[in-house]
């Protein structure tokens, strides 16, 4: 297994994933929990795998320095263009995480690094990188796919073969990630090098709606429902990512 890029399908992945109401409470949860911690004076801000640029853009508007790497050229070329429709700069890296220490010279106040772990071969190699270029003070943003939401998916639909098989993957040229990652596990994993402050589930209902329920539900009412139960103790371990913000030790 390799670690996956979107070169061939960032066209697929702007409809798929921004086009509709899961990218908007992907970005609505992910907003509201930064917003809650990050200080008010301008942050260095890495976002690692920032894709189309929509958080990057959201952390330049209100003032931060924003430095954006990506791998695939296609995505990266989208972000130019949004950010300058909006008028905004910063400074775009065309770099896998594998090459961002030997590129960045100075760590940074904020890292983000959403919805790339569950696209590489060896997620946990990450982590250390991760740590080196995040100031001692500084904060992580991680999302994640959450394995225990996909088993969960799979039971309400009946696939116990694919489960008994423990088949998760999604195919070759699916946006379903490659690698969904369970969180003991992930937590095990940043002990003793991160301290998780902050968690929230993403999508923690809104998947599971039948898709006439989903097709007919407003916007707004979604928001507002997925942000007041996004830390529920019953309902947020099933949000399809999860979003732990960490300081590192």
């Amino acid at each position: 297994m390799n670690d996956r890029h979107f070169d061939e399908l960032a066209t697929r992945f702007a409809e798929k994933i921004y086009g509709g109401a899961k990218g908007a409470i992907r970005l609505a949860v992910l907003q509201a929990d930064l917003a809650e911690v990050l200080p008010e004076r301008p942050l260095r801000v890495l976002d690692v795998g920032a894709g189309l640029g929509h958080m990057g853009l959201w952390l330049a508007e209100r003032g931060h320095r924003v430095t954006l790497a990506e791998p695939a050229a296609p995505m990266l070329a989208a972000a130019r263009e949004r950010f300058a429709a909006a008028g905004r700069e910063a400074t775009f890296l065309q770099a896998p995480w594998q090459e961002l220490p030997g590129q960045l010279a100075e760590p940074f106040d904020l890292v983000l690094c959403h919805a790339v772990l569950e696209w590489l071969a060896e997620p946990h190699a990450i982590l250390p990188v991760l740590h080196r270029l995040t100031t001692p003070g500084g904060w992580l943003s991680l999302a994640f796919y959450n394995k225990d939401a996909l088993i969960y998916r799979n039971l309400l639909k009946g696939h116990f073969r694919k489960l008994r098989r423990q088949r998760f993957a999604g195919e070759k040229h699916s946006l379903t990630p490659q690698q969904p990652l369970d969180p003991r596990e992930l937590a095990a994993q940043l002990d003793g090098i991160w301290r998780v402050e902050c968690t929230s589930g993403v999508r923690v209902f809104h998947d599971y709606m039948p898709a006439e329920f989903q097709a007919k539900a407003d916007l707004s009412a979604l928001l507002e429902m997925e942000l007041a139960y996004r830390r529920h103790p019953a309902f947020a371990g099933l949000g399809r990512y999860l979003h732990w913000i960490c300081r590192p030790l």
